[in-house]
């Protein structure tokens, strides 16, 4: 097996912080396996040197999603990269979202208007819009709105931009049931964590462990089995929640630097870095 470090790729930012981080370093140190922080836009690395480069929380790629793409096809030609660099690229516009629906996967209705289009009168009849563009993360640069003109300027705004905007009903569920995130590593199920929303009005949420249930469960792999590079991933999240009538949806499937949520789980950081050490070249 090889014994070359990890790279734990997250970003340099001030304002970033990573609740993964520390648990997972810990847990490297702990196992035997060197590894390491490493800023993903530091020019001064040598990514060369890494038997993987675990890309974890690089959180200010979205505003130069290009720059951050171009890397991770540049680290693929030097080391591993995890997850690879066309799950990458796929994955940071939403846009998969309608290629999973096409492929019959349960998904939140979604209506979508490309740069120069407008959201007509007779689509998204929903009585609270959410309008966000197809590249974001978090709730950035999202509206919910009960209020259509609200929703027609923003989503406008987006287009006019050169951004494709896409517009989904506000599911209540979330503020009830919550969110439900599915966390694979190594490409099995791991754990899954109750999320609360983002957009009612809160600053802080309580995430907890949850067990999911069995058509949760079902969807989260039909979900990845949907996936060409399935048996490439390392990690993956998949969030969904609950419509109207008590069926899962998906909201996003997180293939790119989602949060793992390994304090959520007593085995769960330990899973990550028996399948980074694995991956290693």
């Amino acid at each position: 097996m090889s014994t070359e470090p990890v790279a734990y790729v997250t970003c340099g930012h001030p304002e970033v912080r990573d609740p993964d981080l520390e648990l997972a370093l810990a847990t490297f140190a702990r196992l035997g396996v060197p590894a390491e922080a490493v800023d993903w836009a530091d020019p001064a690395v040598d990514w060369s040197r890494f038997g993987l480069a675990l890309v974890r929380s690089p959180w200010d790629y979205i505003a130069r999603r290009e720059e951050f793409l171009a890397w991770a096809r540049r680290v693929s030609a030097l080391t591993v990269l995890a997850n690879p660099a066309p799950v990458l690229e796929h994955n940071t516009d939403k846009t998969y979202l309608w290629e999973l629906a096409e492929a019959g996967v349960a998904v939140v209705p979604t209506v979508w208007v490309a740069p120069g289009g407008e959201l007509s009168a007779d689509a998204a009849p929903w009585p609270e819009l959410v309008v966000k563009p197809t590249v974001s993360s978090g709730a950035r640069d999202t509206v919910r709105t009960t209020d259509r003109a609200e929703a027609v300027a923003h989503v406008k705004a987006l287009t006019d931009a050169g951004r494709t905007a896409m517009v989904q009903p506000y599911l209540p569920m979330v503020e009830e049931e919550g969110e439900t995130s599915l966390l694979f590593l190594g490409g099995r199920f791991s754990h899954a964590v109750r999320r609360g929303p983002m957009l009612v009005g809160r600053t802080t949420f309580e995430d907890v462990a949850r067990e999911p249930a069995a058509d949760q469960l079902a969807l989260a792999e039909q979900v990845l089995a949907a996936v060409p590079e399935r048996d490439a991933l390392l990690y993956a999240r998949v969030d969904l929640v609950r419509t109207a009538d008590g069926a899962p949806v998906l909201i996003e499937l997180e293939l790119t630097e989602p949060r793992l949520f390994l304090g959520h789980h007593p085995e769960a950081a330990e899973r990550l870095v028996r399948a980074a050490a694995a991956a290693r070249r």
